[in-house]
């Protein structure tokens, strides 16, 4: 069984990142950490229990990394996108038994790498080939213990639905399957790839982020 983790939310800078997010969701998200080895730091804002949203940009502070950045903040189009503004990138689902499922799918699974930040750790395993269907299919992670969001305050907004559009739809509808994640995802045919975090306000308003 896996289900919804995060929402990963790309920027230039943090700055950029927790101003973006204070603007659409009338709140501001806590100061995260940083990924060593990783070449990354985050900020993160609590979706309610066992899930939260994650802001991510390259870490000024450390050197370059010796492999590219995860979710793709290398990648040119990528870096042209968020220079623009700040986007929702992709999404993490959490699974008590990422082993089997990596093992199951063999080398769609991806890699299992173990990250830490402070005295959180985890496991995780990211799809091969810029996030597999245009960042559709998610990365999977395993908390050791207690995960983030167990410890993020609440911001009292919430994910109503997220939702992916991509041309293919049924290839779409099978590898969430085959992750156990059939049910987390309203999955539409559409020309162009987009994945769509539809979240309600403490206000009561609902806001949509997008990834295109």
């Amino acid at each position: 069984m896996a289900e919804i983790d995060h929402l990963v939310l790309g920027a230039r800078t943090l700055a950029e990142g927790a101003a973006f997010i204070e603007q659409h969701l009338g709140v501001k998200p806590q100061k995260g950490g940083v990924h060593a080895g990783f070449g990354t730091h985050n900020m993160l804002l609590g979706l309610g229990r066992g899930c939260y949203l994650e802001i991510i940009a390259p870490d000024p502070g450390q050197p370059e990394p010796a492999h590219p950045r995860p979710f793709d903040l290398d990648d040119p189009g990528t870096r042209m996108m968020l220079e623009a503004e700040p986007r929702l990138l992709t999404w993490v689902a959490r699974t008590p038994v990422l082993e089997a499922v990596v093992s199951r799918l063999g080398p769609r699974g991806g890699e299992v790498q173990e990250m830490q930040r402070g005295d959180l750790r985890w496991r995780m395993a990211f799809p091969p080939q810029r996030q597999d269907m245009d960042n559709l299919i998610p990365a999977l992670i395993q908390w050791q213990g207690e995960g983030a969001s167990s410890r993020i305050p609440d911001s009292h907004c919430r994910l109503v639905a997220l939702e992916a559009e991509h041309p293919e739809a049924e290839a779409i509808r099978a590898a969430l399957a085959e992750r156990g994640l059939e049910a987390a995802v309203r999955i539409r045919q559409s020309p162009h790839a987009r994945l769509v975090a539809r979240l309600r306000r403490p206000d009561g308003a609902e806001v949509a982020l997008s990834s295109a």
